[in-house]
């Protein structure tokens, strides 16, 4: 999947005129690609559509205009786009009653997915296990973050399935303090294969 360019950026003035219209169209193909695993995690497969308006948005909410410091964004989010053969997704633990939480309580409810990088998650294509790969460095932190960027490296065979409408396509989590799995809409596998094409 080719990855977003410099030049795809548009001014603050600019953007502001179309982010309404780019806005909706992000949403709708978030819809599909969004994956509910219980209650505490979701798995948002990433494409070229949701990284170029992460970095829009990114440069409109700390008003950057700076050239150098747009090339910077760019290149970070770039490392979600997808490469050849693989599917890329955000990973959030996300705590419903974060809110009436003490600071103590929150850290310790993140804290029990501790390890959740350590061959936790995958991606089942029939019967076929594609461990996701975190994004290093993360594993040996005291405090867990709630955000995690995921790759996962699909063979041929888990590709060709990942077409076949009567493959059975889930995303499966077990960690030692939860456990989940869900079976992937037909919407996002399409959507899913897209990006393998591209």
């Amino acid at each position: 999947m080719r990855k977003v360019e410099r030049g795809e950026i548009k001014d603050l003035v600019a953007y502001e005129k179309a982010r309404e219209a780019m806005r909706a169209r992000v949403i709708e193909v978030k819809k599909d690609r969004r994956v509910a695993l219980g209650p505490n995690l979701t798995l948002l497969f990433e494409n070229r559509d949701t990284v170029l308006f992460q970095i829009q948005e990114m440069v409109r909410t700390e008003r950057i205009v700076d050239d150098a410091k747009i090339q910077e964004e760019v290149d970070v989010y770039n490392a979600l786009v997808p490469d050849h053969g693989e599917l890329s997704a955000t990973l959030f633990i996300e705590i419903p009653e974060l809110v009436r939480m003490s600071q103590d309580k929150v850290r310790e409810t993140v804290n029990r997915f501790q390890g959740l990088d350590l061959d936790s998650v995958f991606l089942q294509v029939d019967g076929l296990r594609v461990p996701a790969r975190f994004e290093s460095g993360h594993s040996k932190e005291e405090k867990m973050a709630a955000v995690h960027y995921v790759r996962f490296a699909l063979p041929e065979t888990a590709r060709a399935a990942l077409g076949a409408t009567a493959a059975d396509v889930r995303v499966v989590v077990e960690h030692p303090h939860y456990r989940a799995e869900a079976a992937l809409a037909a919407e996002t596998r399409r959507s899913l294969r897209e990006d393998l094409a591209d």
